[in-house]
C-alpha cells in the first residue's frame, strides 16, 4: 500500500467563462504547484491531472498541446506531452469544449528536494484560427511512496 505524501492544486479559473484566453502556439503556462517529498520511501511517484475548456470558432481540427514540466534546481525536464484535437465548430458558431489528461511520473527525484511541477497549453503548428481558454482550468498533482 502506498504511503501519501502531499498534494497541490493550481486553478486558474473555477467556472465557464470567467477567463478569455487566446491560445497561440507559444506554450503559455497554465499551473504552477511543488510537493513536499520529505520522508519519502522507497518508490516515489507524482501522479497529476489536468482539465481545461476551451472556445472556438474552427471548422477544421485545432490540435491542443499540454506539456507537464519537472523543474529542480531551475532546470525543467518534459515528463509529459500530449497532444488532442478540439471538436469542429460549425460555421459560424462557437464549440465549447472540455479536455481531460492524466500521467504520472516515477521515481521523480530523490526525497531531499521540492520538485515544481509546470504545465504549458498552446496549439499545435498550420493553426490559423485560434481557440480562446475559458475556463475552468485545474492543474492537480499528488506524491506517493511505497
Amino acid at each position: 500500500m502506498g504511503t501519501f505524501l502531499d498534494s497541490q492544486s493550481s486553478q486558474n479559473s473555477t467556472a465557464n467563462g470567467q477567463i478569455s484566453i487566446p491560445v497561440t502556439a507559444t506554450p503559455a503556462l497554465f499551473g504552477t504547484l511543488g510537493l513536499n517529498l520529505a520522508g519519502a520511501g522507497a518508490n516515489p511517484r507524482v501522479t497529476f491531472s489536468i482539465s481545461a475548456a476551451f472556445t472556438s470558432l474552427a471548422t477544421v481540427l485545432t490540435p491542443i498541446v499540454v506539456n507537464v514540466y519537472r523543474v529542480v534546481n531551475g532546470t525543467p525536464s518534459l515528463i509529459y506531452s500530449a497532444t488532442q484535437s478540439l471538436a469542429v465548430a460549425g460555421l459560424g458558431v462557437a464549440s465549447t469544449t472540455v479536455l481531460s489528461f492524466n500521467g504520472a511520473d516515477y521515481n521523480p527525484i530523490d526525497s531531499t528536494t521540492f520538485p515544481i511541477y509546470r504545465a504549458t497549453i498552446n496549439v499545435g503548428g498550420g493553426v490559423v484560427l485560434f481557440p480562446t481558454r475559458t475556463g475552468p482550468e485545474t492543474f492537480y498533482a499528488a506524491a506517493y511512496s511505497d
